[in-house]
């Protein structure tokens, strides 16, 4: 191996270290839930390697836990998913020049944690690079996959009780609810979602109802935006338009 790239992944192991480190008890959870759904180890390491995504993957243990279908499974996994188009949009200002290859291999290993090493990394370290950046989502894929495959062997030797793992799972979700409350229009995007999701839940008697709610509640959450985006704009326009009281000039004004 060339200096240079000895350098580069240990530079990227460097920045992504504190990452790696708290990826395992995540990671030995998220393999203990998904061995007690029906996990074996080649799963747990397919869906590691294919998803990367600890929100999403604690979504299929929950989803599975009450035998949900699989295609809502997948739908509500894809939805869940979605923000990586807004991830990867905004880092690939940073990879204009790169090979479509060299691309689709980062596309694959991305998610939200090494995103924000990486994104940093390019803003403030001008030798930042592609490789070095692959190097970061590899290693943090690694460290996810190694304690995703831990955790689901030691699931075949701890016994959980099902109640246990829905009220972890629901905590989990309700604490990344609350992450996002930044301000009313998030909040209200929120409460409807969960108003919707029981009614379409005895509506179908299914988790499609999930699937629907998510997708309303989005709508009804971007109408509302556009709304109070135009609202604005027209205040703006009304308050350029609107002369002052005193029309003063400016030299006037200095000279008193």
């Amino acid at each position: 191996m060339s200096r240079d790239k000895t350098v580069a992944w240990r530079e990227a192991l460097h920045a992504v270290m504190p990452l790696c480190l708290s990826y395992i008890p995540v990671g030995l959870a998220c393999g203990v839930l998904l061995q007690q759904v029906g996990f074996n180890v080649y799963l747990t390491a397919l869906l590691s390697i294919l998803v990367f995504s600890g929100g999403a993957q604690f979504l299929v243990a929950s989803m599975l836990s009450v035998h949900a279908p699989i295609y809502s499974t997948i739908l509500m996994t894809f939805f869940l998913e979605l923000r990586y188009t807004l991830l990867s949009s905004s880092i690939s200002l940073f990879m204009k020049k790169e090979k479509k290859r060299t691309i689709a291999l980062f596309s694959q290993s991305l998610n939200d944690e090494n995103y924000a090493v990486n994104y940093l990394k390019y803003s403030t370290d001008p030798t930042w690079n592609s490789r070095k950046a692959l190097y970061v989502n590899w290693f943090s894929l690694i460290s996810w996959l190694l304690s995703n495959i831990v955790g689901t062997l030691l699931g075949s030797m701890i016994t959980l009780d099902a109640d246990m793992v829905h009220f972890a799972l629901t905590s989990m979700f309700i604490f990344m609810f609350i992450m996002q409350m930044k301000d009313a229009l998030l909040i209200f995007t929120g409460v409807l979602s969960g108003v919707l999701s029981v009614i379409f839940m005895l509506a179908f008697q299914n988790t499609f109802g999930l699937i629907v709610a998510t997708i309303l509640a989005s709508l009804c959450g971007y109408a509302a935006e556009r709304l109070f985006k135009k609202r604005e704009d027209k205040k703006k326009v009304a308050n350029e338009l609107t002369p002052p009281l005193f029309p003063f000039n400016e030299q006037e004004t200095k000279k008193k």
